[in-house]
């Protein structure tokens, strides 16, 4: 029998936002060595062209490395690998990142996107995270978002953190972890 669990420091790495707000720059992590993010990039592409030969879809796999991250990119017409609200994405990048872990032994921080979701969501979260920020300048008070993935907690704290005026934070207990917009 094959162990397919998750070791305690892969999980404790991937959610910046898991117990507090945004991190600041001097808690960054350190920037992984690029030789062994290609691999990564190389890794998660054969697993997902293998499943994607298995679900017999057609679809382009292209990686990169930026911001210190193997960053895997689906291109197609692929809304049956993105689901309701991303989940079924989000639930694809954690089978992908514990595929590339079982390769290298290393957690992965790997970003998988799926037919340009990620960036269009990216966008839409920025127009969010904006508007809430007027609001509590408008009116001094808190604004609380909707529940979200650690993915749009994180475009929205960039977007707050650029802002002045606002701060935030994350709140509440996964799947109703929320970000929390409040003046400075």
């Amino acid at each position: 029998m094959t162990d397919t669990s998750v070791p305690e420091a892969a999980t404790a790495n991937r959610s910046p936002n898991a117990s507090s707000g945004a991190k600041s720059a001097k808690e960054e992590r350190p920037v992984p060595d690029t030789a062994l993010l290609v691999r990564e990039g190389d890794l998660a592409a054969d697993y997902l062209e293998g499943l994607l030969d298995i679900l017999d879809v057609d679809g382009d796999i292209d990686m990169d490395v930026q911001n210190g991250r193997s960053v895997v990119a689906i291109t197609g017409s692929l809304q049956m690998l993105i689901g309701a609200r991303g989940a079924t994405l989000e639930a694809l990048q954690e089978l992908t990142r514990l595929a590339v872990y079982r390769s290298t032994g290393v957690p992965s921080r790997l970003m998988l996107d799926v037919g340009g979701y990620r960036e269009n969501r990216r966008r839409e979260l920025g127009a969010l995270a904006k508007n809430a920020a007027e609001q509590v300048r408008k009116y001094g008070e808190p604004v609380r978002l909707e529940p979200m993935t650690a993915f749009e907690r994180k475009c929205v704290h960039d977007v707050i953190n650029a802002l002045p005026g606002v701060e935030s934070e994350s709140e509440g207990v996964e799947p109703n972890r929320r970000v929390v917009i409040r003046p400075v």
